[in-house]
């Protein structure tokens, strides 16, 4: 999925110990800009992490993420993990330079055919 959205807020990073050793998070909230603003808290993990501390509250973002959910004990609980984040430019350009919504190519009326009388006729048998 994707949303481009204006960073809030950004938590302080939380790491510890797991079976698989030593873990890294950070999370940051974004609110979109909708006649009804909502408000999404993304976790990043792992070398990402370096990346969102560069980022200040105000930037617009364009985030693509994954929802998942799992049980435990009977309750379950959601996860909202950011894989891709991008700072958008005034302009809606991503900061690399590529248009975030490209513009449509123009469209142009076929001509319609002309007889040898120079009228135009309608080949249509309706």
């Amino acid at each position: 999925m994707e949303i481009t959205a204006r960073l809030t807020d950004i938590l302080p990073e939380q790491s510890g110990q797991g079976r698989n050793g030593v873990w890294r998070k950070i999370s940051f909230v974004v609110e979109t800009q909708d006649q009804y603003p909502r408000k999404i808290c993304f976790d990043v993990w792992g070398d990402k992490i370096d990346d969102i501390k560069q980022l200040q509250a105000g930037d617009m973002l364009k985030v693509e993420f994954d929802v998942e959910s799992r049980e435990y004990n009977g309750r379950w609980y959601t996860n909202v993990k950011a894989w891709r984040v991008e700072k958008q430019n005034a302009g809606g350009e991503s900061a690399a330079g590529t248009p975030a919504n490209p513009p449509l190519p123009d469209f142009e009326e076929p001509a319609a055919p002309a007889s040898e009388t120079g009228e135009i006729t309608d080949d249509l048998p309706f």
